[in-house]
C-alpha cells in the first residue's frame, strides 16, 4: 500500500467523544488531583507503547486521552507496511517521551474498532485527543512526514486542550540515575565554514556544510537554521520577483505559485504575509497540495526561529485549518 495522506478534518463520531470544553476541564481536575495526591509516578519506557483491544478501548485509549495525545497504529500480522511503520511508530514513542502514547490495535482482532474508525485499508494511524479521534495518514509514510504530524498533533493537545504529556522514568531499574549526557562534537569549524558559504552566496556548498553536521548532531539548532536559511536564499536566488508574484496573484489555487510567492515574502521581511500565504494555502487544498503547502510553511518557521511569536501564531492558526 502506497502512503496516501488522510484528510484531517474529519472527526470520527464515537460514543465516548466529549465536548472540547469539558476534556479540557477534565484533564486539568485530573491533572490537579494527581499533583494533590503525589501523582501516580513515572512511566517506564516500555509503558508508552500499549496493546489495545475492543474491551480496553475505552480506559487504554479515551480515558488515557485525557492527560496526553493517543496515537493508534491499525495493523494485521499479515500487512507488510505495517511491519516497516510499527517499529518506527514505537521508536518514536520513545524518544518523544511521553508527549504521546502508542496504542496499537490488531485488527484482525478488533473489527468492531476497524469499522467504527471506518478504515479500509492497513496500516493506518489515528489519534485520540481528549476524546476527539483525527485521522493522521495511512500506509507507511515518511518517517520526517511523520515527526512532522506529531509535532502538530502535541501542539493541538497543549493548546487546546491543556495536555502535557506523562512522566517517563529514564532507567526504572536504576532509581535517580541521570541519562548520560552526549558530548556535542567539534562543530565550530563546520559551522563556520558554512556560514562563510552562506555569506558568499555559494548556497549548494552552505547546504552541504549545514547538512554534515546535522548528519551527525539532527537536533543542533545553528545548523539547522542556517540550513533552512541556506535553502530558502537558494530557491529564491533566480526568481523574477514581478512575474513570480503575478503568478501567485492570478492563480491563488496554484500551490507552486503561493509557495514560490511565501519564499518571497520571507526573504523581504514580510514574515507574517508569507505565513498567512501558506495558511490560506493548506486551508483550500487537499491531498499532496495541502501536504506540499504544509511541509513548506514548517521549513519557513525554521528560518524564523520557534521561539519567534510570529511562528507561534502561525502554528496556531495552522492547527485550526488542520484540525
Amino acid at each position: 500500500m502506497q502512503p496516501r495522506n488522510m484528510s484531517m478534518s474529519g472527526v470520527v463520531d464515537l460514543a465516548a467523544v466529549k465536548a472540547a470544553g469539558e476534556a479540557k476541564t477534565k484533564a486539568e481536575q485530573a491533572r490537579a488531583e494527581a499533583a494533590r495526591t503525589g501523582g501516580a509516578g513515572a512511566v517506564s519506557p516500555a509503558a508508552l507503547v500499549i496493546d489495545v483491544d475492543e474491551a480496553g478501548f475505552e480506559r487504554d485509549v479515551l480515558q488515557r486521552s485525557a492527560e496526553v495525545p493517543v496515537v493508534i497504529d491499525f495493523w494485521a500480522e499479515w500487512c507488510e507496511p505495517c511491519k516497516q511503520l510499527g517499529p518506527l511508530l514505537e521508536r518514536l514513542a520513545v524518544e518523544y517521551n511521553g508527549r504521546f502514547l502508542l496504542a496499537k490495535v490488531d485488527v484482525d482482532a478488533n473489527q468492531m474498532l476497524m469499522q467504527q474508525f471506518g478504515i479500509q485499508g492497513i496500516p493506518a494511524v489515528f489519534a485520540v485527543v481528549a476524546g476527539q479521534a483525527l485521522p493522521l495518514f495511512q500506509g507507511a509514510a515518511p518517517e520526517a512526514q511523520i515527526r512532522e504530524t506529531l509535532d502538530q498533533l502535541i501542539q493541538v493537545g497543549e493548546e487546546r486542550f491543556g495536555l502535557t504529556g506523562i512522566a517517563v522514568d529514564p532507567d526504572p531499574g536504576a532509581p535517580g540515575a541521570a541519562p548520560a549526557e552526549v558530548p556535542a562534537g567539534p562543530y565550530d569549524a563546520l559551522l563556520e565554514a558554512a556560514a562563510s558559504a552562506l555569506d558568499a552566496n555559494d548556497f549548494p556548498g552552505a547546504i552541504q556544510a549545514y547538512k554534515n553536521v546535522l548528519a551527525d548532531d539532527p537536533g543542533n539548532p545553528e545548523a539547522k537554521l542556517g540550513l533552512a536559511q541556506a535553502e530558502l536564499l537558494g530557491r529564491v536566488q533566480s526568481m523574477d520577483p514581478q512575474a513570480v508574484r503575478k503568478e501567485a496573484a492570478d492563480n491563488p489555487g496554484d500551490v507552486n505559485a503561493q509557495i514560490a510567492a511565501a519564499d518571497l515574502d520571507l526573504v523581504g521581511g514580510h514574515v507574517e504575509d508569507a505565513f498567512g500565504r501558506l495558511v490560506e494555502a493548506v486551508r483550500r487544498t487537499a491531498g499532496d497540495d495541502r501536504n506540499t503547502a504544509r511541509l513548506r510553511l514548517l521549513e519557513l518557521f525554521e528560518v524564523i526561529g520557534p521561539e519567534d511569536p510570529r511562528v507561534t501564531a502561525a502554528r496556531t492558526a495552522l492547527a485550526r485549518v488542520l484540525f
